[in-house]
């Protein structure tokens, strides 16, 4: 930042998504029109925009960008707070979360318990967490189950959270569009008189650098940027079409039986071929939002091209062979989910075969079952 206050104003950071406010160059992050810097809590145009506007604005920070700041924490001595998304489970993984960290003692907390459907026990709910994360290797000194919108559990939160940091700095760490900053916005609101909020947004990629949110004069709480996962559908669709695909109340079971070569539609996003297999039920949980459709195989190709309702959403893709195919046989007795990574899912117990299409890069595997 040039100006008369010369170093002082290089190290003002924006209250919002933490980067470095500068006026140099508008196209990169922190940058704040010099007329705007007369603030005691500044925000940079791109937060501005977000919070005011509704508007996306791109991070212009790259994975690598984004795991580089992760790493920065394996030279800490620290509590990680890990939170996942309990929707969208396995597309909020970050890889080799344990290495980047250093070995620190890891909390996790489960995000967007509200989402999943209340007949879902917690005790099931959190054991089955525990078998995926040391499926990843991940072994946590404790998992707990929360909604930062209901800010469900968070006196148990906050007593874990003083058990286990001893004292030490927290990190919070995660996916984009797990609730990070909401997360920590109600928790600000609900224990403290501190009046910093950050930027939050159903946008991925809100926060640019790591946030320091002060708990004491000896530790500080961190918020830290979200990794992008270009294989969520997220990354995939329209900035306008998020908050349809992306729950936002419980989810509410679809069910269908279907007979071989039939079809399902998860609006145009997403394409379930029932290939083979004797007449069996499928439960889908998508938000309430995303139009699910059933047809023919036979006419499905025909359905796509045609359907207005297929088309709300202007993907890379408009006819249905230019989507990725994968294919999923099951064994009797096998119950299991299709994931659709930041789209949703789909329960299968049958004998039988499922052809998945999506749009090129989105992530679909199988996994136990989560209800």
């Amino acid at each position: 930042m040039k100006g008369e206050k010369g170093d002082e104003m290089s190290e003002l950071r924006c209250g919002g998504c933490g980067a470095v406010i500068q006026s140099e160059d508008k196209n990169k992050p922190g940058y704040l029109p010099e007329n705007a810097l007369n603030k005691d809590k500044p925000l940079c145009q791109r937060c501005f925009k977000l919070m005011h506007y509704h508007q996306k604005m791109e991070s212009h920070l790259s994975k690598e960008d984004f795991l580089k700041i992760i790493a920065s924490i394996g030279d800490k001595d620290c509590l990680v707070v890990y939170i996942v998304d309990l929707f969208d489970f396995n597309g909020s993984l970050i890889s080799g979360l344990t290495r980047h960290v250093g070995f620190n003692d890891i909390l996790v907390l489960g995000n967007k318990r509200d989402v999943l459907p209340k007949s879902l026990k917690d005790h099931r709910l959190n054991m089955w967490v525990r078998r995926q994360l040391k499926n990843e290797g991940i072994k946590p000194v404790d998992v707990i189950l929360t909604s930062g919108k209901k800010k469900l559990n968070f006196d148990e939160i906050f007593d874990a959270i003083e058990e286990y940091r001893k004292g030490r700095d927290v990190y919070v760490v995660g996916m984009t569009n797990v609730g990070k900053s909401t997360f920590i916005n109600a928790l600000l609101k609900h224990y403290s008189d501190v009046e910093q909020t950050i930027t939050t947004s159903e946008f991925p990629g809100t926060t640019l650098d790591l946030i320091r949110i002060p708990f004491d004069e000896k530790s500080a709480l961190y918020d830290s940027p979200g990794i992008m996962n270009e294989a969520q559908m997220t990354s995939h669709v329209a900035e306008k079409d998020l908050k349809t695909i992306v729950p936002q109340s419980e989810l509410r079971p679809m069910s269908f039986q279907l007979n071989a070569k039939q079809t399902l539609y998860m609006s145009g996003l997403a394409r379930m071929d029932y290939l083979e297999g004797e007449k069996a039920g499928f439960v889908c949980y998508f938000s309430r939002q995303l139009k699910i459709h059933r047809t023919k195989m036979a006419n499905a190709d025909a359905l796509f091209d045609n359907h207005k309702e297929l088309k709300l959403y202007p993907l890379s893709v408009d006819k249905i062979s230019q989507m990725k195919s994968y294919e999923f046989s099951f064994k009797k007795g096998d119950k299991k989910e299709v994931f659709i990574s930041g789209l949703g899912f789909i329960s299968v117990n049958t004998k039988g075969k499922l052809r998945i299409s999506v749009p090129e890069g989105v992530d679909v595997f199988v996994r136990e079952c989560l209800i």
